[in-house]
Formats: structure tokens, C-alpha cells, sequence
């Protein structure tokens, strides 16, 4: 007979280059509150002091390793070894049920417990988006081999909303279910004190992120649009900006005020799974300007003006009516706000855990 009826320990992979790091803090803070332990585990480039804070802060045990992210490795064997390592650490932690950010680690090793992938993108749906085809150079090739077969061997995948799951599907068939759960946030935004300025966050570098063409707009207008995040990448990638107010990679209580100074926040991406950024700076209580694409349309339909992401010219002018009419944006803020409270932290957490939950509950049962 079953004691239990949930995981007592969870590993979740994570890094700490972007959303992801916000998102696995978001997970482990639900799930140590309904009893399981945590173990955080780090690949990519190492934390901050500050994010090595956070992690502290949540009492969970934080793994550096170092092991390379699928998009950074240089050849699907550093992915291999880097599964198996994962494997080690995780029977050594005594997982319950693994949380992996990437699915293309997770046919390549022994796992102790059922292997959830959260798919928070991937290179074949953003070669697909970015480059408008399905023809891949070998560098890329490789790596979707192994996101396909990570797919086809969790246990569960999850996906943050509707349309990038949809995009998975496109990309890599329709033989397996995925769980679409988007992202939240708990956040307590600043009071708000509105300028005629406009923001955009996050990897300014990412070509997904279509930066080029919002430096393009922001030459057209007579209001500042401030960018913060890094301009370089850990893989190399850079963007160069004339017109944009780069602000730098800046950290939560900054970015908080930046959200609450800003009339607008802009995004226009080519490419984005969820867009946590957007869901913040909506928090908040700033407009929306996104680009037209089915991510966007999916969560923000009604409360957002729309423009084509290859039209800079457009753009401008829309950013530019927002913003000499406060009372409009104004009442664009308040629609995205609310819009907001849909993605609630404890939602994704509820829901994720349900996940976890299950997969136990199933391996627990056929060990009985």
C-alpha cells in the first residue's frame, strides 16, 4: 500500500542565462511549499552571487555543474555525457521525478525516475520561425535529432503554451502528448509613474528576438525606447544598436522600476514560446506592443496592439500614437493587467505538480 501520494525529492535542471532561471525559482518555491526537497541543478555558465542568493533564499540545494547547454555544446557527445552525468546526480540527490529543461538530453541516459521534458524551445522551432524553413545546416541538424528523440522518450513533456506546442508538433510529429501549461509570475509590481518611453527586456542578441527591426523603428520616433539586456551571448551571437537606450542586463528590483516607468512595453520577436518579459512588464500595468505572431495572439488576443514583425515603419507608428495618447495606453495597461492574472504563478505550479505527481504516483504503482 502507497504511504505517499506525491514525490518527496524533484531535480529540475536549470540555467542561468534567461527565463529559465525565474521560471525553475517560480517551480522550486511551490514545491518545496508542498513538502518535496529540491535539488537545483546548473548547467551553462555559472550563476551570479545574486542568483546563488535566490536559490539560498528558497532552501533548496543548488548543483553547479557546468555541463553544456544542448545550444551551446559543440557535438551531440557532450550531450550524451552530459545526460548520464545528470543521471548520476540525480540517483545520488535520491529523485523522485526529474524536471529536464531541454528534451534533447533525455534519450541519452538511465534516468532513476520519470523524466519530465519542459520544453522551453528549441533550435528546430526557431530555425523554422527565425529563417522561415525547415532546411538545417549540420550544426543545427544534430542537435534536433536530439531533441526528437528526447521527446519520443520522457515521460511527460510540457510545453508553455498552446501555440509553441503546436509548433513542436509541426516540427516533430504528433505521436506524443504535450501538457501546455504556460508560465507565471509572482510579482508585486511597483506603483506605477508612466513616461513617454518605451521598453523592451530580454536577449537582445537572440535573432529570434528580431531586434534589428525595433532599432530600425525606435530611429523613427521622437520618445526613447530603452532595451535592457545583454547585447552579446554566450554562443557568441551579437546585435549592434543606433538607436535603442541600452540599459544592460539589469537586475529584478531595476527591471521592476524600468516596467513601472514605462507608457509601453514593445516586443517583436520572431520566435517566443511565452514571453516572460511580456507577462511582466503586463504585471505591471504598461501597454503592449507585440509582434504578430501566434505566441502572442494565444495570450495576449484583445489586450495588445498588433504589428507585423517585418514592418519597423508600422511599428513606429503605432508605438508612436500609444504614446502621444496616455489615456489610450493607459487603458491598453489596464486590459494587459488583468489579462495578467490569467497566468498565475500558482497555477503553473499546481498544474506542473500534477504532472510530477502522477508520473510517481504510476512508477510507484508498478513497483508495488
Amino acid at each position: 500500500m502507497l504511504r505517499r501520494t506525491q514525490p518527496g525529492c524533484v531535480m529540475l535542471t536549470t540555467d542561468a542565462v534567461g527565463g529559465v532561471w525565474r521560471y525553475c525559482l517560480e517551480i522550486t518555491q511551490g514545491f518545496t511549499a508542498r513538502g518535496a526537497a529540491v535539488a537545483l541543478v546548473t548547467m551553462g555558465p555559472e550563476p551570479s552571487e545574486s542568483q546563488r542568493g535566490e536559490a539560498r533564499g528558497l532552501g533548496v540545494r543548488l548543483i553547479e555543474t557546468g555541463l553544456p547547454l544542448d545550444w551551446l555544446a559543440d557535438r551531440a557527445d557532450d550531450l550524451r555525457l552530459a545526460a548520464r552525468e545528470l543521471a548520476s546526480i540525480a540517483r545520488q540527490a535520491g529523485a523522485e521525478t526529474i524536471q529536464l529543461h531541454t528534451p534533447a538530453l533525455v534519450a541519452d541516459a538511465d534516468w532513476p525516475a520519470p523524466a519530465i521534458a519542459m520544453a522551453h524551445s528549441c533550435v528546430g522551432t526557431w530555425w523554422r520561425a527565425v529563417r522561415g524553413n525547415t532546411v538545417l545546416p549540420a550544426d543545427l541538424a544534430w542537435r534536433v535529432d536530439c531533441v526528437a528523440r528526447g521527446l519520443a522518450a520522457a515521460d511527460a513533456v510540457i510545453a508553455p503554451s498552446r501555440g509553441f506546442a503546436a509548433a513542436l508538433h509541426a516540427a516533430y510529429g504528433t505521436e506524443w502528448t504535450i501538457h501546455a501549461i504556460p508560465n507565471g509570475r509572482r510579482t508585486t509590481p511597483l506603483p506605477r509613474d508612466p513616461r513617454p518611453q518605451a521598453l523592451t527586456a530580454g536577449r537582445l542578441w537572440d535573432e529570434g528576438k528580431n531586434i534589428d527591426m525595433l532599432d530600425e523603428a525606435a530611429g523613427r520616433l521622437e520618445f526613447p525606447v530603452r532595451a535592457a539586456g545583454p547585447v552579446r551571448g554566450p554562443n557568441g551571437a551579437s546585435v549592434a544598436c543606433r538607436h535603442l537606450t541600452l540599459l544592460g542586463s539589469l537586475d529584478e528590483a531595476a527591471l521592476a522600476a524600468e516596467y513601472a516607468r514605462a507608457a509601453l512595453f514593445v516586443s517583436t520577436a520572431r520566435y517566443e514560446p511565452f514571453g516572460l518579459a511580456v507577462l511582466e512588464a503586463a504585471q505591471a500595468g504598461a501597454a503592449l506592443v507585440l509582434s504578430d505572431i501566434p505566441t502572442f495572439r494565444e495570450l495576449w488576443d484583445g489586450t495588445a496592439v498588433f504589428v507585423h514583425p517585418d514592418d519597423a515603419a508600422g511599428l513606429a507608428t503605432g508605438l508612436r500614437r500609444l504614446l502621444r495618447d496616455p489615456g489610450r495606453c493607459a487603458a491598453f495597461g489596464a486590459a494587459a493587467r488583468e489579462r495578467s492574472a490569467e497566468y498565475d504563478a500558482e497555477r503553473m505550479v499546481a498544474d506542473t505538480w500534477s504532472v510530477h505527481c502522477n508520473l510517481w504516483r504510476a512508477r510507484a504503482c508498478r513497483a508495488a
